[in-house]
């Protein structure tokens, strides 16, 4: 209890003064805040540690762009091509600006500098509280995305907001016995690729009603018992099937991520067609814990650190 009590208050006092701080010690302290350990800079060997010195030392002005869910879009057409990205309906500076008279009956509405702060799916705008998702907007342009967790490409993205065609796939499904389960949900496919090289394959299901994270190798073997980076989610039930656009997504995700120490790059596959999602640099801010904790180190070993 006062070990808990301890933390609520450093982290307090961490936020208050974190303007006052370099990169380096804020994330030296909000490391040992959130993982419990010191954060060792000169011999990082954990992928959380790892991500950490990546953030203070590999400064590629281009990761800037990569971020920014705006002009991303042209970058990444560029490299793989168009027939890969989702449709946009509109950029927006501000809520005013916006008409939602002239999007349709679904679409997805979100700020293109940060994660998840201000989102919006739309599956009927007859019900939309359009009240409600330009106080959330709003809220989400105002936030600093790189002050919590220095993500420095973040840090000059124009501010922006997007909206896309809503994505929908009709294959997503589970192997149960000798049947195909359909999900329910949209899956995410998230490759972890270390200098052009796609390892791993994160795969979020069921975010709507009980998120699960399976994770694959390359060849689609399950990883059975491996989870992160979120606390408290768990495996599917069910082997899922591997989608069709697999190897297609494998190769863009390799293309995508030439000579980045690590990114993480996301798809959906829609009806056997991969549409790509977005490039992250830092999956949790690299304080998310895997499951079985081994695989932090494990993970981390693939991760080579350029000089400084």
């Amino acid at each position: 209890m006062k070990k808990n009590l301890f933390y609520k208050a450093y982290g307090k006092v961490l936020h208050i003064f974190s303007s006052c701080l370099s990169d380096e010690l804020y994330l030296k302290l909000f490391f040992y805040h959130v993982m419990g350990y010191h954060l060792d800079l000169e011999n990082p060997k954990t992928f959380s540690e790892k991500l950490q010195w990546l953030k203070l030392y590999d400064r590629n002005s281009l990761y800037t762009i990569m971020v920014d869910k705006v002009k991303a879009k042209e970058y990444v057409a560029n490299k793989i091509g168009c027939q890969y990205i989702i449709p946009t309906l509109g950029v927006w500076k501000s809520v005013e600006e916006i008409d939602f008279d002239s999007l349709p009956s679904r679409f997805v509405i979100k700020c293109n500098h940060n994660s998840g702060n201000g989102m919006f799916i739309c599956k009927d705008k007859s019900k939309l509280d359009i009240k409600k998702v330009c106080k959330g907007l709003r809220k989400g342009l105002k936030e600093n995305y790189y002050k919590y967790g220095r993500e420095w490409p973040y840090k000059d993205v124009p501010r922006r907001i997007i909206a896309e065609v809503y994505m929908e796939g009709k294959n997503d499904k589970c192997i149960e016995g000798e049947k195909f389960v359909k999900s329910g949900n949209l899956r995410d496919y998230k490759f972890y690729c270390f200098d052009g090289i796609p390892r791993l394959c994160q795969i979020i299901s069921d975010r709507a009603v009980d998120e699960k994270i399976d994770f694959y190798d390359m060849e689609w073997n399950r990883l059975v018992g491996l989870v992160g980076l979120t606390e408290g989610t768990h495996n599917s039930s069910q082997e899922i099937v591997c989608p069709q656009s697999f190897d297609v997504m494998k190769k863009c995700a390799s293309i995508l991520s030439q000579n980045i120490p690590f990114s993480r790059i996301d798809f959906y596959d829609i009806d056997g067609h991969a549409y790509w999602g977005e490039i992250t640099f830092f999956p949790a801010s690299g304080l998310g814990t895997f499951y079985p904790k081994e695989w932090n180190k494990k993970i981390g070993d693939w991760i080579r650190l350029p000089k400084k």
